[in-house]
């Protein structure tokens, strides 16, 4: 079955996501850093920012409230989060070879409306990218069943013709149970590896 479009997730594959390293290198305080952690990057209102329920500054005072920190350092830290999301050279190789080959690709992500706003005034590689779908930008989330139906049909792709890309292995099973051709993304050598492997089958 021919592989006619890839569909790339962009944090932890296109642009790094290490919430715990992003903290060590804003927080010098060992034991801050476990309560930053749970507070805001892991705690259940980062996701309502990604679903696009939250918005930012709402979000910040809540952050601040539960952690006993000024609303000046949450927002420096956000920021700092956006900051520390720079492509993956290997990764933008990948998908300056695919653009190169002709192969359609597109980007899935659950991501808050502000840092993709950030992302697309920082690096031109959004502009490679046939389609883009952000999940705040539409209050549906991976592993949604939704949200992989929209892009789909959005862009009139053929599910079984499409390769989707993502770190999270729910995601990658969601997109598995429409039809789409799935990579778990560990390495961009591995990624690449199999998505050769799948254009070539």
């Amino acid at each position: 079955m021919t592989v006619r479009n890839v569909i790339f997730d962009f944090g932890g594959v296109l642009v790094p996501w290490q919430p715990l390293e992003m903290i060590e290198r804003f927080y010098e305080d060992e034991a801050l850093r476990p309560v930053i952690a749970r507070a805001i990057l892991l705690h259940p209102d980062w996701l309502e920012m990604d679903r696009g329920t939250l918005d930012e500054e709402a979000a910040i005072q809540a952050f601040a409230a539960r952690t006993g920190r000024s609303a000046d350092e949450i927002t420096a830290f956000l920021q700092h989060v956006r900051e520390s999301l720079t492509p993956i050279p290997e990764m933008v190789e990948l998908v300056r070879s695919l653009v190169a080959r002709g192969v359609p690709v597109y980007g899935l992500s659950n991501m808050a409306t502000k840092t993709f706003a950030w992302l697309q005034s920082q690096h031109e590689l959004w502009g490679l990218f046939n389609g883009i779908v952000i999940s705040a930008h539409l209050r549906m989330m991976k592993p949604d069943a939704e949200i992989f139906e929209h892009i789909l049909r959005e862009y009139g792709l053929v599910a079984t013709e499409t390769v989707f890309i993502d770190d999270n292995q729910p995601n990658v099973a969601a997109a598995g149970r429409l039809g789409l051709r799935t990579i778990l993304f560990q390495s961009p050598e591995q990624c690449a590896n199999e998505l050769r492997q799948l254009l070539e089958s």
